[in-house]
């Protein structure tokens, strides 16, 4: 049915129920083409939400591994538009980025990374317990506040095991990682040996987003793909997945899931 009107940030529609139509106000979610410019030249174009441009650009940027740190950073700037993003770097690339993937993400993501590239596995430091699983995903459907608005939209969350560090949302579910390590980089959030939540498909480059921050649990609510969990066990990610509702399947690396008796009766 067509849109019949809008007020404010609601637009009405007209919604089949109960063997009639009825009009519901609904907010839907909003989609841009935002363009990342490094020194002056196109990097990428990103299919993505239009809230903070600057923490997208700027977790890609680390995501691709052409910044290290906020100190990399000269100038950002953000168009009159708000369409297009302009980062400038305090040292020229040494070699510039050759050619894009199109990654298996919402609205096709872009990654310059080798993904089977070897990389040293992570060290099983980290853990969490069977009931910190299911709370984690909670918590995060608990501060995903487009998505309850619109639905339509995945959610991220940086997690310690206890709580949110923090929360990034977007149309493409590769969009709401780079945003978390835009968040960290900016509030001076360390991700090594953090737990990493999602609504969104485990795919092969968020695995690699994951190595890179030296993220090592990966949950999320549906599945994993084939190649993720081949990554997963080559770098020991432990990648979790269909966490709902006080189960969940394990799909690599297993011993940094613990079980919760098992902490109450040491």
């Amino acid at each position: 049915m067509v849109m019949t009107s809008k007020k404010g940030d609601l637009t009405s529609y007209a919604m089949f129920e109960g063997n009639a139509f009825h009009s519901i106000n609904h907010k839907v979610v909003e989609e841009i083409r935002a363009c990342i410019f490094l020194n002056g030249q196109e990097l990428a174009t990103l299919m993505c939400s239009p809230h903070q441009l600057d923490e997208l650009a700027i977790g890609f940027l680390r995501s691709e591994e052409l910044i290290t740190s906020i100190e990399d950073i000269a100038s950002l700037t953000l168009s009159a538009q708000g369409t297009c993003i302009d980062v400038w770097l305090k040292n020229k690339l040494k070699e510039p980025p050759a050619h894009r993937i199109t990654t298996s993400g919402c609205g096709g993501g872009v990654t310059f990374d080798d993904l089977l590239k070897e990389r040293m596995p992570l060290p099983p430091l980290t853990s969490i317990t069977t009931a910190q699983v299911g709370l984690q995903v909670k918590k995060l459907f608990q501060a995903a506040i487009l998505y309850k608005e619109s639905r339509g939209i995945h959610a991220s969350a940086l997690s310690d095991g206890n709580e949110l560090l923090l929360v990034a949302e977007d149309i493409g579910r590769h969009n709401t990682i780079d945003r978390l390590w835009g968040q960290a980089l900016k509030r001076g959030i360390d991700t090594e040996n953090r737990i990493l939540i999602c609504t969104g498909r485990i795919s092969s480059e968020m695995l690699g987003e994951a190595v890179k921050a030296k993220t090592p649990i990966i949950i999320s609510c549906t599945s994993p793909t084939s190649l993720s969990i081949a990554m997963a066990c080559a770098w020991n990610i432990t990648v979790v997945g269909y966490a709902r509702g006080g189960s969940f399947r394990i799909y690599s690396a297993p011993s940094r899931i613990i079980l919760s008796e098992q902490i109450q009766q040491d």
